[in-house]
């Protein structure tokens, strides 16, 4: 029976009809994979959220910057209230200012080593009296700023990246998976149009036999010549079943072609093994492996923690916290560059301030009591969908059963088809059946071979949903879960 079902491929292979290109499974996987709208999409979402995971990181890192005031002239007139009397200032200056800003992710807060260089000229004219200063400046001051009784924004911030990072992984695997369900079915489909055409041209073969045959009695007065107008019927019959199935064929084709991409005036044969044993799929492990390894359970997982995230936030709207801000230093000035720092001024400075909330008239309660039922929400939707996925291996694993059992029916099938039509074929030439009854022989024939090969082909199908549903390949005996976590380490 393998030889049998191969044996349509091959058949292909061999027709006229110029060159052809021979399309496998994995060939039309991989050219999907690269031209399907779908996986592109899918794949630029990825490339987006890894990019924003690598800018988040890099925003942890120490951060240098550089700023600069090149010139600043202003001369002004204005009122002294302490003196009681006018005065004119002028004055011009030039600085600039280098810092580094590390970011302490642990505490959320922020450490800054910050350095001020400039000079300045000052004029300035108080009754008549003018004074007048040049000198440089130097102000370098190590400070740090952190936020006290919150949430850490920073590690929110960085984990709610890295979440949607993981999702937009599962999401691209998940479409990789539809589309390989999806491609399977299409290429199946093409491969059943071919064996049907196979059949078809073999149906066309057998109708030409019997019909020289009965032509041969004819002509030798030893039928009657309505059998050669039935025969006529017959061959006729089956010269429009394979242009019928010759249409199907090419209808499937191009939307194959459509679907991968390809150009629709290529000749393209799909080639591929549908004969198959049985698989033994355990059930306790299929289930197992399906709850710890489906990615729509992860993604669950995932809103659950970004809810969790933002249920923070939520309480945090109007909590109370401070903030603390230290800083310790030297400034030195003169009008030497040398003696900036003969007689340094130290300049210390602590700040604590808090936020305290008083009333609010229960906003705060009900926007978290919101977010505490859209979690319950969540929960209950993740435990249905784990019942959904158990359901969905139970019924496949009866399909599997099943369809094995179809595919045992249907060889048998077979084989009895076969011998009936050759001993009846033996019969028809020998002058004891009608032609009618030869061709219902053949149809019976090529009605059992196409259900052969529909039971194999709905198997593999069945298979590969069992391989989706579990994400596990129990034909290979191995996992194929995307190893995600290493990826988001990279």
């Amino acid at each position: 029976m393998k030889r049998l079902i191969i044996s349509f491929s091959l058949a292909a292979m061999l027709c006229p009809g110029g060159a052809q290109t021979v399309l496998t499974m994995d060939r039309a996987l991989d050219i999907a994979g690269a031209n399907s709208p779908e996986m592109r999409t899918a794949l630029l979402n990825l490339e987006k959220y890894k990019l924003n995971v690598i800018a988040q990181r890099a925003s942890l890192k120490s951060q240098f910057s550089l700023s600069l005031n090149p010139a600043d002239y202003s001369k002004r007139r204005s009122f002294d209230s302490r003196l009681s009397q006018w005065y004119t200032n002028e004055m011009f200056s030039t600085s600039g200012t280098f810092r580094i800003d590390q970011p302490v992710i642990w505490t959320d807060g922020v450490i800054s080593l910050v350095n001020t260089f400039g000079w300045q000229q000052n004029n300035s004219v108080v009754s008549d009296t003018e004074n007048n200063n040049k000198a440089f400046q130097n102000d370098l001051y190590l400070s740090l700023k952190q936020p006290l009784f919150t949430y850490n924004t920073r590690r929110m911030e960085l984990r709610e990246i890295e979440l949607d990072y993981e999702n937009s992984m599962i999401a691209y695997a998940l479409s990789r998976l539809n589309l390989e369900r999806s491609i399977t079915n299409q290429f199946y489909s093409v491969y059943m149009a071919q064996a049907q055409l196979d059949i078809a041209k073999e149906e066309l073969q057998n109708a030409e036999q019997n019909f020289e045959i009965i032509k041969n009695k004819v002509d030798a007065d030893l039928s009657a010549r309505e059998e050669l107008f039935q025969a006529e019927l017959n061959l006729a019959s089956s010269q429009s079943s394979m242009e019928d199935a010759g249409v199907s064929l090419e209808n499937s084709k191009d939307q194959l072609k459509q679907t991968l991409g390809m150009d629709l005036n290529e000749n393209l044969i799909v080639m591929t093994d549908i004969y198959t044993k049985e698989i033994f799929v355990d059930s306790l492990m299929a289930n197992e492996f399906a709850l710890r390894s489906r990615l729509e359970l992860r993604q669950r997982e995932i809103t659950t923690a970004k809810l969790n995230n933002t249920l923070i936030r939520t309480k945090a709207r109007n909590e109370f916290k401070g903030d603390l801000n230290l800083s310790i230093g030297i400034m030195g000035d003169n009008e030497e560059f040398d003696k900036i720092y003969d007689s340094p001024t130290q300049n210390p400075r602590v700040a604590i301030s808090f936020n305290i909330p008083l009333f609010d008239w229960g906003e705060n309660r009900a926007r978290v009591k919101a977010q505490k039922t859209a979690m319950v929400i969540n929960r209950i939707e993740s435990e249905e969908e784990q019942k959904t996925i158990l359901m969905d291996i139970r019924k496949t694993l009866r399909n599997l059963k099943n369809n094995m059992r179809q595919i045992n029916i249907a060889e048998k099938n077979v084989i009895n088809a076969q011998r009936t039509y050759d001993l009846n074929l033996e019969k028809y030439r020998n002058g004891d059946l009608t032609g009618m009854e030869i061709s219902q022989f053949q149809t019976q024939l090529s009605g059992k071979k196409i259900a052969l090969a529909q039971a194999m082909i709905n198997y593999k199908i069945e298979l590969l949903n069992m391989k989706i549903q579990t994400l596990y390949d129990f034909e290979n005996k191995k996992s194929i879960l995307p190893d995600i976590k290493s990826l988001l380490k990279k």
